[in-house]
């Protein structure tokens, strides 16, 4: 992957970079994630939270639920990252939103049993019931 990695919103007026390497990626099939994307499922990558930097224009920001938070543009809609409260060194880079999003592959499936039932990727990465083990 080129650093460093650009991104954006639908409409523009949200610009972002990430200067570091993804520490995971993967595809999110929970509730939360399909309903703030408006997607089957989300395909996101994390980061150190130093690692990112808003490069223009002002975020707006959405408590999602007690675990975290979302940045999205106000003019667009489109979702930018989700970032644990408990946690703010990482965030979670949404994979779609990058200029060339085919530098990061998702690695594994999370909250798998969640998933629409007619929705299947066809690959053959691990799946986790829940949450991904620690890496």
């Amino acid at each position: 992957m080129k650093l460093p990695a650009l991104g954006g919103c639908h409409c523009g007026a949200l610009r972002y970079e990430i200067g570091a390497e993804p520490l995971d990626s993967g595809y999110c099939h929970c509730a939360d994630c399909r309903r703030t994307t408006g997607a089957p499922v989300l395909a996101w990558a994390t980061v150190p939270i130093d690692a990112f930097k808003v490069t223009k224009g002002k975020p707006t920001v959405y408590r999602s639920s007690s675990a975290g938070e979302r940045l999205f543009c106000g003019n667009c809609g489109a979702q930018i990252l989700f970032r644990e409260t408990p946690d703010p060194s990482y965030v979670d880079i949404n994979i779609a939103t990058l200029d060339v999003p085919n530098a990061i592959a998702p690695d594994y499936h999370i909250y798998f049993a969640d998933k629409i039932s007619w929705f299947d990727t066809k690959d053959t990465l691990p799946r986790y019931a829940a949450r991904e083990p620690d890496v």
